[in-house]
């Protein structure tokens, strides 16, 4: 009997890079996959902190590993770490850590793995490099997860060309005005119409000598040792930018897989159910109110798990949010706001008595999905994106950094189902932008086109469907094929 195929999945060490990960691991052990999920070091231990001394004992074939992170100990080991250091730590200087785990795995000397079958192949997060160099040492296929929106991949592979233009670093002399931000980039594949203020955020840089633009225009610069590239999204959803990284990746497969949370949702009778990746504790009492509360009635605000906004920014959100009257839960996490914790005014706690809620985590897909839910505010990461569309949830759009304007953009222009807030946030568009997403005649429109994305999404998903089909292709060209 030949043994199990075994995929080594290994993200970038962030919640939003986490989560996606543990889905396709969770879909690959479902296949008959053997699965090694590796954190780090820090993220391991928050885990643990966050789900229970035993949520990572994981199963006979869907086991738990770590390397170190590289940085130093943090004087709160309950945030998250500082993206640059620890992306620069990460996708540079991992190797031998990963290497010598590998190496550990195949001759059966790491704990619990009397059994483990032979590395057959490595899922690893496209923006680190070192998963692709460890899988041509050990003569196996390597798979990178894009954790991004499709129309973003095509905006970071540009970035060499932004740099040759001239367009980024921004001068001192012309400066980010609101003429600049609204270039039009006429050049960018599949991406008609897109402005500058729509690329993502790193290129606003004005320092000639940014690290992270130089990281990713290096990135964008090398070429891609990958055996395919799987993506989150799904064909009808970005048709143009699909097609516009097919026919760059010079002769890289390129499969969407997305939304990849309808398609582990599937999964049944699997252990690996039980297995999760929340870093904060979630707060059960979420869904116990929204059960009180009457259909679509209730918007939904959350920034994810790495962006931060300032506190002025959160006091403006807060009396919108109050002066729109409608009900509202609010994911606030203790290090949303830079430099300190987001304090909301008594005033404000007593006007919202009873209509809002606050919390600290949550299980967001089952938010979105809940029937009293009528819309979004969010910070526009392609998580919160996919599963807003999955769901069927209309959006008000505040992106804050990375990849995060350009959903805006493909939710605002491209798909119909956002509106964008100021990023001068004042309480009196917020409040305005509530009520029309909830009651308006444009958030009735945004809603049908949801409900038809929505429907698209579980199509996709479906047997048949272009996702559903995919994951096998990937499986059966790639990663279970015969030279595997």
């Amino acid at each position: 009997m030949a043994a199990k195929p075994h995929a080594v999945c290994i993200p970038c060490p962030f919640q939003g890079h986490i989560t996606p990960m543990l889905k396709v691991a969770k879909l690959l052990h479902h296949k008959g996959f053997h699965i090694t999920f590796v954190n780090t070091e820090y993220n391991h231990k928050r885990l643990l902190r966050s789900r229970g001394p035993n949520s990572l004992h994981g199963l006979p074939d869907f086991r738990f590993e770590t390397i170190p992170d590289g940085l130093p100990p943090s004087d709160d080991d309950n945030v998250t770490q500082d993206v640059f250091s620890l992306l620069e730590f990460f996708s540079t200087d991992r190797f031998d850590p990963f290497s010598h785990l590998l190496r550990k795995l195949n001759d059966g000397s790491v704990s619990a793995s009397s059994n483990v079958p032979k590395i057959t192949c490595i899922v690893s997060d496209y923006i680190i490099s070192f998963p692709m160099t460890a899988a041509e040492e050990f003569n196996v296929p390597c798979v990178c997860l894009w954790i991004a929106s499709a129309v973003s991949f095509v905006c970071f592979a540009q970035f060499p060309r932004l740099v040759e233009t001239g367009l980024t670093p921004v001068t001192s002399e012309s400066g980010l005005t609101k003429e600049y931000l609204d270039t039009v980039i006429d050049w960018m594949p599949g991406m008609e119409d897109i402005r500058f203020k729509d690329l993502p955020s790193m290129v606003r840089t004005t320092d000639p000598n940014d690290e992270m633009l130089r990281h990713l225009v290096k990135q964008a610069s090398e070429d891609c040792k990958a055996s395919a590239l799987i993506l989150n999204t799904f064909e009808s959803l970005e048709k143009d930018a699909l097609e516009t990284i097919s026919s760059a990746k010079g002769g890289i497969p390129v499969y969407s897989i997305g939304p990849l949370h309808l398609l582990a949702d599937q999964i049944v009778d699997d252990e690996s159910d039980s297995i999760d990746s929340n870093l904060w504790i979630e707060q059960s009492e979420c869904i116990e109110w929204l059960d009180s509360k009457e259909a679509e009635s209730v918007i939904y605000v959350s920034f994810g798990s790495v962006a931060v906004t300032s506190a002025q920014k959160v006091i403006e959100i807060a009396w919108g949010l109050a002066n729109s009257k409608q009900p509202f839960l609010w994911i606030i996490r203790p290090d949303l706001v830079k430099g300190g914790s987001a304090i909301l005014q008594p005033d404000f706690l007593i006007e919202t008595e009873g209509r809002g809620l606050l919390a600290s985590w949550c299980r967001q897909n089952e938010v979105l999905k809940h029937p009293s839910i009528g819309g979004f505010l969010s910070h526009m990461g392609w998580n919160s994106m996919i599963e807003s569309v999955a769901a069927g949830v209309p959006m008000l759009c505040l992106p804050i950094l990375a990849d995060q304007q350009t959903n805006s953009w493909l939710a605002c222009t491209k798909l119909g189902i956002g509106m964008e807030i100021e990023e001068d946030v004042k309480r009196d568009q917020v409040q305005m932008l509530v009520r029309e997403l909830m009651k308006g005649e444009k958030g009735l429109e945004m809603k049908a086109k949801a409900i038809g994305w929505k429907e698209k999404a579980t199509e996709a998903c479906s047997p048949g469907g272009s996702s559903f089909e995919n994951l096998d292709k990937l499986l059966t060209d790639v990663l279970c094929s015969p030279t595997v």
